[in-house]
C-alpha cells in the first residue's frame, strides 16, 4: 500500500475551491459549483456523502491495519499510525464542514425571519 504524503491536502488530495476532490483523503465526488437555486442545490449534500463514504472506507482501513498491528502481522508500525491520523484528520475536516454548512443554513434562515 502506497502511502501518500500528507501534504497533499492542498491541490490534488484535500478540499479545493471548487468543491470537494481527492485521491485518498475525501475521494473524487462531484465539484460542488457556485451555481444558486435548485440546480446548485444538491452539491454540498454530494459532496459531503462523498466525503463520509471516503471516510468509512479510511476508518475501515485504519482499524484493519491496527488489529494487524495488535495481532502482530503488521512489519511497518507507521502504516497504521499514518492510517489511524489519516482517518482523525479526515473526520475533522468532514466534521468542519459540515457544521460550517449547518451554521451557514441556519443564518440564512435567520435572514428570511
Amino acid at each position: 500500500m502506497a502511502l501518500d504524503p500528507i501534504g497533499a491536502i492542498q491541490g490534488s488530495g484535500g478540499l479545493s475551491v471548487q468543491g470537494v476532490t481527492g485521491t485518498g483523503y475525501l475521494g473524487s465526488t462531484d465539484s460542488v459549483s457556485g451555481t444558486t437555486g435548485a440546480a446548485g442545490g444538491n452539491g454540498f449534500a454530494t459532496a459531503l456523502t462523498g466525503a463520509v463514504d471516503n471516510l468509512q472506507s479510511l476508518q475501515s482501513t485504519s482499524n484493519q491495519l491496527a488489529v494487524s498491528a495488535v495481532t502482530g502481522n503488521l512489519d511497518d508500525i507507521h502504516k497504521a499510525t499514518i492510517a489511524a491520523t489519516r482517518a482523525q484528520i479526515t473526520m475533522e475536516l468532514v466534521s468542519t464542514v459540515r457544521n460550517k454548512g449547518v451554521d451557514a443554513f441556519n443564518e440564512i434562515m435567520r435572514m428570511q425571519a
